[in-house]
């Protein structure tokens, strides 16, 4: 495609943006403005006018992103796209950190472990220490830990730190700093880093090796940020060392859209940039090509109340599109069926498919309840962010067979695969293993390939059967075999495929089709063109590197409703999508509403979740759920009265919800939803046949006392009885006509006064 011929297709700033020269440049993109496009389009022009690719450094939010980023710019300007250094922040510097690994005392082939390897090794290091597990749970050290690689603390700095053993002390946790030590001290010894380790060694390399950091700065040329919103303290230092010669450095994202803080991710990163370079060039894109207008104003009504952001006004051309439905339920349960039959009578009225629907909440355990509706209707459903493809055992187990076969020091890899498929060989004896090894100050695996010379026993036997197939599969990988070839005679030299195969029940055959499923993705992997590597170790640092965006759908049907947290929703879209779960407690999770800050970053969750809607959108609440197996009363959440009131309707709404008394209470929103709804549309019944006064409109109530008469819209003509004034909470007891006396709240009620 000829250049001038995509720049045709841009709006101004976006075309601005990709034609910027050199020199920093901050692009804030609003939702559904086309910041992929103009990140696209900016790399291929760079390249049409003359940038080497290599020289191209681009990161993104997630593999697929950039996949798709890829692909599209082969589209503009031919292969020379793949030769872009492009990528999630883990996967470019996993990449770098492999190349360079000789110089932290790593090998090029180290693992990489999930957080379930994570969590195993930490809770091992807390037996060895004979600490309580219900005080020091591996969950809660790997977060802290997490938190302190992400904020570019060492464990020799967080065990100096007065102000942090201080915390430690008071959650009765004073050992973290010992098992961060080691924790750290034992994923060296087994040639592994975790996934903040990707990011802390790569500014450790940087700030201790000058001529590294040099040779990458010389070699970047252009560095592209995508969702900088969401990068934290150690990705910034990284782009900013990078960046610091050329100063090509572009970002982009949306302050609106920063809900990741509980990651580590710092808002300070955007809001601040103009301060670290104060030539920075600021383009906004404003126009959402996206959603209709109705949403796009009730997402703007939202956000407008976050005091923390940078201003902008998001607008679109779309046309206005009908109403945000709020829907009230009884209970979760009725909550699920109501969504599932909106679902269900929107596809027959629409003639549209499962895949135009999204069902978005704040937690996955939420999602029980529509699962079950949607399955009573037949409508087919995937759930993003359940168990992921690469967590499930089976998979895991063949996957730590294969990191084991390409480095031995793997000690998470080798407890898994020792006895798998079962060998005779329990705890006890890999306890013992690891003692051998401890006192003869030598690798695990060195005890298992020459144990003839370090043990007796009955045990012998297998672990000599187990040390030689493993030297087996180290030969395919000398011989310079690809992934495929190998994994697939290791699935069946190991026994697992075996194993597998002979379980005939449901769950056992699923799980033999679900490693089938992962020989057939490495066969891709090594098929496709873009794989220059296709050794055993590249596949394996690849799939390392997955997100949840990027897991495989498990089934070719993807015509499926999809049901998936708001957090895993990000930079997705969908035709119809139904908020759910909309209560105080739940959303705004009471976990976030200590501080400003906090409640401002679930302000900008929901704001992210009403703006990945198209056309439709729908909220919904239960007055009741089931929480920790006990009832719950639940209140509408603040956020819904936070949405202008002009965009949403209450077609769903109980209706009778303000032709009650006071008591049972009516929440302050039902009153103000309901309200707004009978004054759109007067509904006639026996017990409201008043017909409003044709020049009825409604006059302001400050002044209003006992003994004045008003009309109401619904209610038709009364006599104010009764002034309850506290504070800006008025109320007024009214005597009407038709109906009797109500109690109104003033704030809400439209009343007519007659003189």
């Amino acid at each position: 495609m000829n250049h001038n011929d995509y720049l045709s297709t841009l709006n101004e700033p976006q075309r601005e943006a990709v034609l910027h020269g050199n020199g920093p440049l901050m692009i804030i993109a609003g939702a559904g403005s086309g910041k992929t496009r103009v990140l696209t389009y900016r790399i291929a022009r760079l390249i049409e006018t003359g940038v080497d690719p290599f020289r191209i450094l681009s990161l993104t939010f997630t593999n697929k992103a950039s996949g798709e980023m890829r692909s599209r710019i082969e589209g503009a300007v031919g292969t020379e796209a793949r030769n872009i250094w492009m990528g999630t922040f883990h996967s470019v510097f996993a990449k770098i950190l492999r190349i360079e690994a000789r110089y932290l005392g790593y090998t090029s082939d180290f693992s990489i472990y999930d957080t379930d390897d994570s969590k195993s090794l930490l809770r091992s290091i807390i037996k060895e220490y004979n600490l309580d597990d219900k005080v020091y749970k591996a969950n809660v050290v790997f977060n802290r830990i997490s938190g302190a690689k992400n904020r570019l603390i060492s464990a020799d700095d967080y065990i100096n730190n007065a102000v942090i053993q201080a915390d430690d002390d008071a959650a009765k946790m004073k050992e973290i700093g010992r098992l961060y030590k080691t924790y750290v001290t034992r994923c060296f010894q087994a040639n592994a880093m975790d996934f903040d380790d990707l990011l802390f060694n790569t500014n450790v390399l940087f700030r201790d090796f000058p001529d590294v950091l040099y040779k990458y700065q010389h070699k970047f040329q252009h560095v592209m940020v995508d969702e900088f919103q969401d990068t934290n303290v150690s990705q910034y230092l990284i782009t900013r060392k990078l960046s610091a010669v050329h100063r090509n450095i572009v970002v982009v994202g949306d302050d609106a859209q920063s809900i990741y803080a509980f990651r580590g991710a710092n808002i300070e990163n955007i809001l601040n940039f103009e301060k670290d370079f104060p030539d920075v060039r600021v383009i906004k894109l404003e126009q959402n090509y996206r959603s209709t207008s109705t949403i796009v104003n009730a997402a703007n009504s939202v956000i407008a109340r976050n005091k923390s952001q940078l201003e902008k006004t998001t607008f679109t051309s779309n046309e206005e599109g009908s109403l945000i439905d709020v829907i009230k339920a009884g209970s979760d349960n009725e909550e699920g069926r109501l969504i599932a039959t909106a679902i269900f009578e929107e596809k027959m009225q629409k003639s549209l498919r499962n895949e135009n629907f999204a069902i978005l909440y704040r937690t996955n355990a939420q999602s029980r309840s529509f699962e079950e509706a949607l399955r009573k209707l037949g409508i087919k459903y995937r759930i993003v962010g359940g168990q992921s493809f690469y967590q499930r055992k089976e998979i895991k187990d063949l996957l730590a067979y294969l990191r084991f076969t390409v480095n031995q020091r793997d000690e998470e890899a080798f407890k898994r695969i020792i006895n798998l498929p079962k060998r005779g060989i329990g705890d006890t004896t890999v306890a013992k293993i690891a003692v051998t090894a401890s006192e003869n100050n030598v690798a695990i695996w060195d005890v298992v390939a020459n144990i003839n010379q370090f043990g007796t026993g009955r045990t012998i036997a297998p672990i000599e059967g187990f040390g030689t197939l493993i030297k087996s599969f180290k030969i395919l990988v000398e011989e310079g075999k690809d992934a495929y070839e190998i994994s697939s005679h290791i699935a069946k030299a190991s026994g697992i495929l075996r194993e597998l195969y002979e379980d005939k029940t449901v769950e056992g055959l699923s799980r033999y089709e679900n490693v089938q499923e992962l020989l057939n993705g490495i066969k891709e992997f090594v098929d496709s063109d873009e794989s220059e590597d296709k050794t055993l170790s590249a596949f394996l640092q690849s799939v390392s590197l997955l997100t949840n965006a990027d897991e495989p759908d498990d089934n070719n049907d993807h015509d499926r409703v999809t049901m998936m947290t708001i957090h895993s929703a990000k930079g997705l879209e969908f035709r119809n999508v139904f908020i759910v779960g909309l209560e105080e407690d739940l959303f705004p999770s009471q976990m976030m509403l200590e501080s400003r800050q906090d409640l401002e970053e679930e302000r900008r969750l929901f704001y992210v979740a009403i703006t990945r809607a198209e056309k439709k959108l729908s909220f919904s609440y239960a007055e009741s759920r089931y929480q920790w197996g006990r009832l719950k009363m639940c209140e509408p959440s603040r956020f819904l009265l936070e949405v202008d009131q002009r965009f949403l309707n209450v077609n769903r709404m109980v209706q009778s919800a303000l032709e009650r008394d006071t008591t049972p209470p009516v929440t302050t929103f039902a009153r103000n939803l309901v309200q707004r709804k009978t004054e759109a549309r007067p509904v006639a019944t026996a017990a409201t046949s008043h017909v409003p006064s044709t020049d009825f409109v409604p006059t302001d109530t400050f002044d209003l006392a006992e003994g004045d008469k008003v009309e109401h819209l619904k209610f038709g003509f009364g006599v104010v009885t009764k002034m309850d004034v506290n504070g800006t909470d008025r109320k007024a007891t009214v005597k009407f006509d038709l109906v009797g006396e109500k109690t109104l709240l003033l704030s809400f009620a439209k009343l007519r006064v007659l003189k």
